[in-house]
């Protein structure tokens, strides 16, 4: 096993046991509070949880991520997640690809994932910083090849390359790189942050460069500076512990950022989503769709069976929460009223929430 595919599998392995999750910095969801409806005047049956992303048509506005560890491990994860995300009709973003490219096969990232969910979008996934080491348009072409994937996602991670032993930091004069992607690369080109968060002037830089899906995968979730911390000797990880709650929350980042997104742009809410309800959360906060990853993982680890069973519960939640706020669709549930905040933790109605805009 290389040194990348160990890293991999600790990472696996770390966040399966809970290691890696913030402590003290929340996503922000639970400040979000929906105007409950007892009278929806629907049929919770006829809820429609569908939407369509990158030309393909999608049982309920979900992304799963997965976290690759060495080639054996990341082939029968992947599989899972693609059984499951096929079933559900579920978008699915496969883990770094790195290890893939470098070493020339396809890392348990080949032809039998796209085999096994041939109608679902499927996003490729390399580091943004790699392309200051080596990697260029035609690695980018490779990853988007060997899974045949319908977008390539670009991953910042500054926070983890610092923390990391041997990481990767040389960020300078990366968006010009990006941009070369975005005008040459044949399908749409992402860009996701890993559990630190997008903040409106970065991501304003990228959909100026010509990025189109933009994740925000906020603070809240996993700490990939605990996590690489859990990795080193005790130095490194009293290094690393005033960064383990470190970024802006995933809620944070969808207020400052859904507004800049226009028809032709993709806004992904991820970082700290728990359940179904979470994700009608980030669905009204702007977000197009909505990731999940650590949540996911014990259930992919087991098996397809699992995660269509985590799967089916997350959907079931959307639509509790889209029947209980009178929304029989997506557009809908993007205008349900919100209670807003008051002093001492209560929670009011407010003047002018029919119009939807209450709260943000």
């Amino acid at each position: 096993m290389t040194e990348i595919s160990r890293r991999k599998s600790d990472h696996l392995r770390i966040v399966t046991e809970g290691r890696g999750a913030q402590d003290r910095l929340d996503s922000g969801f639970d400040q979000v509070r929906f105007l409950h409806q007892a009278l929806p005047d629907l049929d919770m049956d006829a809820v429609d949880t569908g939407t369509r992303f990158l030309g393909r048509s999608l049982g309920a506005p979900l992304l799963i991520s997965a976290m690759t560890g060495g080639p054996e491990e990341a082939e029968r994860i992947n599989l899972h997640i693609a059984e499951a995300c096929a079933h559900h009709r579920i978008a699915l973003s496969v883990g770094s690809q790195r290890i893939a490219v470098e070493a020339g096969g396809n890392g348990g990232l080949g032809a039998s994932l796209r085999a096994r969910a041939p109608q679902i979008p499927i996003l490729g996934n390399i580091g943004a910083v790699q392309l200051n080491y080596g990697f260029g348009v035609a690695q980018a072409q490779r990853a988007v090849d060997m899974i045949q994937a319908d977008a390539l996602i670009l991953h910042l991670n500054p926070l983890q390359e610092a923390i990391q032993e041997g990481g990767d930091r040389n960020f300078a004069a990366l968006l010009p790189r990006i941009e070369e992607l975005a005008t040459s690369l044949p399908v749409p080109l992402g860009v996701k942050e890993v559990g630190a968060g997008l903040s409106a002037p970065v991501a304003r830089r990228l959909i100026d460069a010509g990025v189109t899906i933009l994740d925000v995968a906020g603070a809240g979730g996993t700490s990939w500076a605990r996590v690489e911390a859990e990795r080193g000797p005790d130095r490194l990880q009293a290094l690393a512990v005033p960064f383990h709650d470190w970024g802006i929350p995933t809620t944070a980042s969808l207020r400052a950022i859904a507004p800049m997104m226009g028809p032709d742009r993709v806004l992904v809410g991820s970082g700290g989503v728990r359940h179904g309800l979470d994700a009608a959360r980030a669905i009204r906060l702007g977000a197009d769709l909505v990731g999940q990853a650590a949540r996911a993982l014990p259930a992919a680890r087991h098996s397809a069976e699992a995660l269509s069973d985590h799967l089916s519960d997350v959907v079931t939640q959307l639509r509790i929460a889209m029947f209980c706020t009178g929304s029989g669709d997506l557009a809908a549930l993007r205008r349900a009223p919100l209670l807003v905040p008051g002093p001492g933790g209560q929670w009011s109605q407010a003047t002018g929430m029919e119009t939807g805009d209450a709260g943000l």
